[in-house]
Order: C-alpha cells, then sequence, then structure tokens
C-alpha cells in the first residue's frame, strides 16, 4: 500500500478529540511536510540547474495534475504573471477533468490516461519546455500520459510525488519525491502531501525567476503593478533600493508605468527612462549589472 494510503497509528482516536487537542493535532502533522521538503533539496537543486536555461531559452512552464495537486498547479502558473511579469502564455496548468474541475471535482477524469497525453499534445510542448509534474500517489494515469508524451518530444520532465519507487518519479527526467508518510486523516493528501507540493512549486518557480534577473538582492522588482495595492509596493520597492523617498520614488515609477527595475536605474544611475530600458536590454534584465 502507498505510504499516503496507509492509515496514520497516530491520533487513531482523533474524532474524540477536543477541538484544541484536534487543532494541535492537524498542525502539527503540518510540519513533516517542511522536513519533506528539506529532505529532498538535492533533487530540487536539480530541477532548478536543469530548468532555468531551458526556461531562458524561450521555454514555458507547463504544470500538470489532478485534484489537489492539479489545483496546486494551476495556483502556482497564475501567480507568476503578478509577482514577475511573466507571461501567462508561458505558464500554462493542465487539470484532469478540465479548469471546471478546478471548482468541482471531475470524478474518473484522473484515470484517463490517454486524455494526460492528448492534452499535453495539444499544447504542442518543444524541448525547452519544462513539464511539471505532479501527483501526490505517483501513479495518477493522467500525469503519466502526459509525461510519456512530453518525454517524446524532449521536454524536461519534473515530477513531484509523496510516494517513493512509483512509475512518475521512475519515468521523469527529475524525480522529487517527498515522503511525508501517512496523512493525521488517513490517504487525505490534501493535508502535509499537499502541503509539501505547494513549498516545492513555489520553490522551483521562484528559484527560477531569480535566476532569470526577476529579483534584485531579495527583492521583486518585476512585478506589475496592477492594483492598488502593488502600486504601493513598487514604491516601496524602489525606495528601498535607491534611498529615495516617496515622492521622488513615484515620479520616477510614472515616468516609466511602474517598472520597479526601469525606475532603480534611472535613479542611482541618473538616467533616463529610454537610457534605463536600454541598460537592461543589454544585460538581459539584470539590475546589478545595469548598474555597473
Amino acid at each position: 500500500m502507498l505510504k499516503t494510503e496507509t492509515p496514520s497509528t497516530q491520533h487513531t482516536e482523533l474524532d474524540l478529540y477536543p477541538v484544541e487537542d484536534l487543532v494541535a493535532a492537524l498542525v502539527d502533522d503540518q510540519a513533516q511536510a517542511v522536513q519533506a521538503v528539506k529532505a529532498a533539496s538535492a533533487s530540487i537543486s536539480a530541477a532548478v540547474q536543469a530548468m532555468a536555461p531551458r526556461i531562458a531559452a524561450g521555454g514555458r512552464l507547463i504544470y500538470v495534475g489532478a485534484g489537489t495537486s492539479g489545483r496546486l498547479g494551476i495556483l502556482d502558473s497564475v501567480e507568476l504573471y503578478p509577482t514577475f511579469s511573466w507571461p501567462h502564455q508561458r505558464a500554462v496548468a493542465l487539470l484532469a477533468g478540465g479548469l471546471g474541475a478546478m471548482f468541482e471535482a471531475v470524478e474518473g477524469a484522473e484515470d484517463d490516461r490517454n486524455k494526460g497525453a492528448a492534452d499535453l499534445r495539444l499544447l504542442y510542448p518543444t524541448y525547452n519546455d519544462v513539464v511539471l509534474l505532479v501527483a501526490a500517489s505517483g501513479t495518477t494515469p493522467y500525469v503519466l500520459g502526459a509525461m510519456q508524451a512530453a518525454r517524446t518530444v524532449g521536454s524536461l520532465t519534473v515530477s513531484i510525488a509523496n510516494n517513493a519507487a512509483t512509475p512518475l518519479l521512475a519515468g521523469a527526467d527529475i524525480g522529487i519525491c517527498l515522503d511525508t508518510g501517512p496523512e493525521v486523516i488517513s490517504g487525505s493528501t490534501r493535508l502535509k502531501a499537499g502541503t509539501a507540493q505547494k513549498i516545492v512549486l513555489n520553490t522551483l518557480s521562484s528559484a527560477v525567476m531569480v535566476r532569470l534577473n526577476k529579483v534584485y538582492g531579495n527583492l521583486m522588482v518585476d512585478l506589475q503593478a496592477t492594483n492598488v495595492k502593488l502600486t504601493e509596493r513598487t514604491i516601496r520597492l524602489t525606495m528601498h533600493a535607491t534611498g529615495a523617498d516617496a515622492g521622488t520614488a513615484r515620479v520616477a515609477l510614472e515616468q516609466c508605468q511602474y517598472q520597479v527595475k526601469v525606475a532603480i536605474v534611472m535613479l542611482l544611475k541618473q538616467q533616463t527612462v529610454e537610457n534605463a530600458q536600454a541598460l537592461l536590454e543589454r544585460t538581459h534584465g539584470n539590475v546589478r549589472d545595469a548598474l555597473k
């Protein structure tokens, strides 16, 4: 039996716990998710090393999953645009059962291996694409079908599963095993298995974006100011990076359509918008190099 499906030997009378103990048991169990991710850090690092050059060469991030795993993939994909100005068309997610399954389970959709392959092929994957395959069990047919289709065309396949020695981990170019063990509520992989997957997806995409010069120091300097909160964030980031006051930062940002990278170079190098943009283009968006 898969570890994630094995009934836990802890908290066997969970339904009898008073609320305080129930909450403590659920929260404490989540801590194992972090430990599982730490144990897989070598595989995660190898994935980032392999992903970065392909994405830099024009590849896409393609997420594939079913149920909770698929929904986590969608979540990661949609957050990349506001956080890093990553184009929507270069972060694509496939969910067994279609996008409607984001809100309502589509029973049996994950069992169709041929559909997984067909959905992946409809995206016309290429060598530079990175396909992130997520399934707690490591045996989900829909995800395995997508993996097979991706490997046929040479796309980089990175699998994330919570059970060792499973087909998804064995078949991908890089397998990331998150050994979270039995769930406190037996079989409910939306709990710590899902938490571990979320941490890994955050880590992979964020690390790749750092490698693509979307971050200066530890500042997210390539965000999209799509609402009031994010507009104010661009001002704070520019102030922090340059030492400018709020008024000066706002004026610079207004001139460059709230592109934080451009505003930083404008202020620190005392350049026009056009010259700052040109410096960043020559350095592939690397703020440190532009400031040299």
